[in-house]
């Protein structure tokens, strides 16, 4: 098992490291930097779509309550960088017990329409507090700082790719191994069957809080790091349409895979860039291809990716048998 965990994992890895050296633009280099934090937020994202068996309308509010506890932290009161991202996550943990804990204890997607009214307080709340957070504007409170290891200062595209990715690819570790334990097994027995998981004593409601407060703490760590970059945090990218962005990410990756949910986050981010050149018919492209994956691969990406080798494989048995007869 852990054969099968460890050799997609290293070949991602080394592609990940020498992306660098290929693509010398800040600019796409970017452009992959924030296809690693919506990564971040759709892994955990997929824990609670894929394995809880719930949907999240809130994620955004996470990745922003990051982004802003950190500037406020840094840019206002002086505060270590890595320090601030740390008491940023336990915020938003703290905030996600809060929801969850009364909305996973009842069955339905009331954990959907909780999340969606946090995240519609949260991006008011973003918009409204001037003094602490600049409203429409903007956090231009204070100076937010880019993050330092040791004496090496994060200020450039090429550092915080390698640290963002680092970041992902760390997380994706965990949660590869998450899925492959007691915690995993777990939540796919919740998620087949909540009530069966039930009754063989799982307990499910506090499973489920805690990998939505695992999710929290990935958006808002991710939020983090888009502070730490840009040096700049506003409400845009918070609002609900994010939201709703992550989830379509997941589902397009396919929901029931950590590894679906890194290559929605991807796709999603990437390709509107790579259909900038088509002009007027770059939405229309863009919905095409999400409507393909949809209606022919039912499992996401990655469920079309293991249909399609399956298929390859099935395609040389076929060959080998004919060779031999």
């Amino acid at each position: 098992m852990m054969r099968k965990i460890y050799i997609p994992y290293i070949i991602f890895a080394l592609i990940i490291l020498l992306i660098p050296v290929f693509i010398h633009s800040y600019y796409y280099l970017g452009v992959l930097i924030q296809a690693g934090y919506f990564s971040l937020i759709c892994m955990g994202l997929s824990l609670v779509m894929g394995y809880a068996g719930q949907i999240s309308l809130g994620h955004a509010a996470f990745f922003g309550l990051g982004g802003y506890a950190s500037a406020i932290l840094t840019g206002g009161h002086g505060w270590c960088p890595w320090l601030a991202m740390i008491v940023a996550m336990i915020i938003s943990g703290v905030l996600a017990w809060l929801i969850g804990k009364p909305s996973l204890k009842l069955k339905g997607h009331y954990l959907a329409m909780a999340t969606l009214g946090f995240g519609e307080i949260v991006y008011i709340f973003f918009n409204a507090e001037i003094r602490l957070t600049g409203g429409p504007s903007g956090y231009t409170m204070g100076v937010i700082p880019y993050l330092t290891i040791g004496n090496l200062t994060i200020d450039n595209e090429f550092k915080h790719y390698l640290l963002t990715w680092a970041i992902v690819l760390l997380i994706l570790l965990v949660n590869l191994h998450i899925i492959h334990s007691r915690l995993g097994r777990a939540l796919r027995a919740i998620h087949a069957d909540e009530e069966a998981a039930r009754a063989m004593g799982v307990h499910t409601a506090r499973f489920k809080v805690w990998i939505f407060v695992l999710s929290a703490v990935y958006a808002s760590l991710a939020g983090s790091l888009y502070a730490h970059n840009i040096l700049f945090v506003a409400p845009g990218p918070f609002a609900a349409m994010h939201s709703i962005l992550f989830v379509t990410m997941v589902i397009v990756g396919g929901m029931g895979s950590i590894w679906g949910a890194v290559a929605g986050a991807l796709l999603l981010t990437i390709l509107p860039e790579t259909l900038r050149g088509f002009q007027d018919y770059n939405i229309l492209i863009y919905g095409g291809i999400l409507l393909f994956i949809m209606l022919f691969m039912s499992g996401g990406l990655f469920g079309g990716g293991r249909l399609f080798l399956a298929w390859l494989s099935h395609l040389r048995g076929r060959k080998k048998e004919v060779a031999d007869g």
